[in-house]
């Protein structure tokens, strides 16, 4: 779809034609190359931002993915996240024949052409998936996984090239994203209405007076909207991650705390053998539930030792996490290769996430940490019926 706006800002007249396209698609590329032709703009925008349009430039640079690191700064569920959406994206437009991003690629190249300058449109996708992750309730994340493992890694329906550009329909877009904002309101707020006001304010700041905008089908209208609206709009607001005030949060710290209390009393009015009973409870339920969370995710022998030992310190340290131990304990036994990072494009199947080593070991991190956390939600139930 084309739609052609003509604001008022800073006190000087800008055309903006918005050419919107669904990212695995030929007409779109078409599209794009079209429209641009025709309109010979001064600017040409896209829906990408830095770190994206060098993937799509270079690709990837898996090889130099720090699992280490990505599992001690709790980025494991993030970056899951992001090959689970970006490997999505892939597997649907290999089925068309069309890698995804094909449309914004024909934009830079035609840019390139022209010596046209381009204009980069979209927030950071670290600081939306952060973002949405953040903000998401404890049912919205539910709901969310239980989508993400019927529908992607099931049989799932075969999406045509025909179904792609059904999508692109305004009123089916529009039906689509409020249905999004019923189930999911906290996602479609970051991933839909931030990144709406994000990419108008970098339009209205592009250069030159008539520029082309390449963006999602599912942006175009509320880009309009914001055009046409007065109402100022902070980036760095947009940019910035609050933190999320989360009674589990607050909760951590105080377990220690309320763990040592426990000890206390139960050594001064039950006496040293109920004591060690509490002590035995406590390694036991959060080591054994830890553990079996490694050994859900087909850990190493080495890493579901780790995690049942780890969990009963760990689950009492705010700043510490039974995973990054099983985690690391698994990179070093099971050791990725190059083939594991180069093939990560490739991962699509609940199988493969498990079989390829670089997956493989943020899963062992992953699970160990819900074990670990059920183990807790257990224990002390269990240690307070002791002591009682």
């Amino acid at each position: 779809m084309i739609k052609k706006v003509v604001i008022e800002f800073e006190g000087k007249a800008k055309q903006v034609i918005l050419v919107g396209t669904a990212h695995i698609s030929k007409e779109s590329i078409e599209l794009v190359n079209k429209t641009i032709e025709e309109e010979q703009p001064d600017v040409i925008g896209v829906e990408l931002d830095k770190a994206r349009l060098e993937q799509l430039l270079s690709g990837k640079k898996w090889q130099e993915t720090n699992l280490v690191e990505i599992i001690k700064t709790g980025k494991t569920y993030l970056f899951l996240l992001n090959i689970f959406l970006s490997n999505m994206q892939r597997q649907i437009g290999k089925q068309i024949g069309i890698e995804p991003g094909s449309e914004m690629l024909a934009a830079i190249k035609k840019a390139q052409e022209k010596r046209v300058p381009v204009q980069l449109l979209d927030r950071d996708v670290r600081i939306t998936l952060k973002k949405a992750f953040s903000e998401m309730s404890l049912k919205e994340k539910f709901v969310l996984g239980t989508s993400f493992i019927t529908g992607f890694f099931g049989a799932g329906e075969k999406v045509t090239e025909e179904k792609i550009e059904e999508l692109k329909k305004e009123d089916l877009i529009n039906n689509l994203m409020k249905e999004m904002g019923k189930q999911f309101p906290s996602i479609k707020k970051v991933l839909v209405d931030e990144r709406d006001a994000y990419i108008t304010e970098m339009i209205k700041h592009s250069p030159g007076k008539k520029i082309v905008a390449v963006v999602g089908a599912g942006h175009v209208e509320g880009i309009i909207k914001r055009l046409h609206s007065n109402k100022k709009i902070n980036l760095t607001e947009l940019n910035q991650i609050k933190k999320k005030k989360s009674f589990l949060k607050y909760l951590a710290p105080l377990l220690p705390i309320i763990f040592g209390i426990i000890l206390i009393y139960t050594l001064l009015i039950k006496g040293i053998d109920t004591t060690l009973s509490v002590l035995i409870y406590w390694i036991l339920i959060t080591g054994t539930c830890s553990a079996l969370g490694a050994l859900l995710a087909k850990a190493h022998p080495l890493s579901i030792i780790t995690a049942f030992l780890s969990a009963p310190l760990t689950t009492l340290h705010p700043a510490l996490a039974a995973g990054w131990f099983s985690g690391v304990v698994e990179a070093r036994v099971n050791s990725p290769r190059v083939m594991d990072f180069e093939t990560l494009p490739d991962v699509s199947s609940l199988g493969q996430f498990y079989n390829n080593k670089v997956t493989h070991i943020l899963i062992v991190a992953a699970l160990t940490n819900i074990g670990a956390m059920i183990g807790v939600v257990i224990a002390f139930p269990a240690i307070i019926t002791l002591i009682a």
